[in-house]
């Protein structure tokens, strides 16, 4: 899977807020402080442009993700639906979380976190930020290429011929044969690939903050587009879950922060608070966890998906729970900088996130309509429409 729909990176991304320069290292990676030097203090405007430009970068793929998991969800064919792109190969499907998956997906998350934590207190970090710098390498760029193809279809010259590619990699021969990999593409997504692999180059090469980002948000926006909540309360099982998950790895134990501190993959958006003194090269570093992006945008996209169904040309429960998610984010960030400790955002996104659209949907008498909105994965909803076609020809037929 070329981004986060898979959930690949989901666990080890659901860190907390930490906007205390816990991140000391500069633009190449290595230490840029050692023990013997004082902790960096951030000037007021220093932390608050690092402050705002991380709630600027967290809105931008819950809401454009949203966006596109509504018009392009249940898309298959390019211009359907209002969809500029076209899902050609499965790992760009939306994949449908059930109430089973949200619940299993915190005891998933805490053993891969405790197990990172392990594996950073055993073996050398050097080695296995290497390793995660090569798997990040692969899926970032893939990632980016599928958040540029829209923008893409809309810029490139018609003029231009397009030309179609298939990697195939079959096993075995005959009727035995097995698919591998069956990924298409066209020159639009090869000028994409060039693109993104020339940031990926930048990322593995300098560790730059800059596009430590470009791949951060575009796994962010492809989780929010393409990891599809089946319902209401599979997304309230799901954050209820993250909830109690991100409160006691952050509180209980020193686990989320050294992971956090040590983790050198975009699995996290930084911004420098000392970007005004040092400009580009900047290494004192405020950072919010992708999973305090991806968690909360897939239950916002999911109530974008239900305002879209109930037909009445209105996004009241979008815009009521993308507010909730500012007034999470914002409160998240007061109480961090009034304590001066790193928060799990989830304790205050969560209720935030929930309870709003809940209150909103108990004035308007909608509750229970909220409650019985249910997703079918694009795989189901295929199958069900074959059958109808089916039964409607037989009906024909006789």
């Amino acid at each position: 899977m070329a981004d986060v729909d898979q959930g690949s990176v989901l666990p080890s991304e659901t860190s907390p807020l930490v906007l205390d320069g816990l991140n000391t290292t500069d633009s190449n990676g290595t230490d840029a402080v050692n023990a013997t030097v004082a902790k960096f203090v951030a000037t007021p405007e220093g932390t608050a442009l690092a402050y705002g430009s991380l709630v600027f970068m967290a809105l931008l793929p819950i809401f454009f993700g949203a966006l596109r998991s509504v018009s392009c969800g249940k898309s298959k064919v390019a211009g359907e639906n209002g969809c500029d792109y076209e899902y050609r190969n499965s790992s760009d499907m939306p994949e449908t979380i059930t109430g089973r998956d949200a619940a299993r997906f915190p005891i998933i998350a805490s053993c891969t976190l405790f197990g990172l934590y392990l594996f950073f207190k055993i073996f050398s970090q050097e080695y296995i930020n290497l390793l995660l710098s090569m798997y990040f390498f692969v899926l970032g760029i893939l990632a980016l290429s599928h958040t540029m193809s829209p923008f893409m279809n809309r810029i490139f010259p018609a003029n231009i011929p397009i030309k179609q590619y298939q990697l195939l990699f079959t096993q075995g021969s005959g009727e035995t044969k097995e698919e591998i990999v069956n990924y298409e593409f066209d020159t639009k997504d090869m000028i994409c690939l060039v693109i993104s692999t020339v940031v990926g180059v930048w990322y593995v090469l300098k560790k730059h903050w800059i596009a430590n980002n470009l791949f951060g948000l575009a796994f962010a926006l492809n989780g929010v587009e393409l990891l599809h909540l089946n319902n209401v309360s599979t997304g309230c099982i799901l954050l209820g879950g993250l909830f109690v998950y991100d409160v006691f790895w952050v509180f209980g134990t020193n686990v989320m922060v050294t992971v956090a501190k040590s983790f050198e993959a975009p699995i996290k958006l930084v911004f420098p608070q000392d970007l005004l003194e040092k400009g580009l090269a900047a290494n004192q570093f405020a950072m919010l966890g992708l999973g305090d992006i991806v968690i909360p945008g897939i239950f916002i996209a999911l109530l974008l998906r239900f305002d879209v169904s109930l037909k009445k040309n209105t996004r009241t429960y979008f815009y009521t729970s993308f507010l909730a998610y500012i007034f999470g984010l914002g409160l998240t960030i007061w109480v961090m900088h009034t304590f001066k400790h790193a928060q799990p955002a989830l304790l205050y996104l969560v209720p935030a996130c929930i309870g709003f659209p809940v209150v909103v949907a108990l004035l308007k008498g909608e509750l229970t309509e909220m409650f019985r909105y249910e997703e079918v994965s694009p795989e189901d909803a295929a199958v069900k429409e074959e059958t109808t076609e089916s039964t409607e020809a037989e009906k024909k037929d006789q």
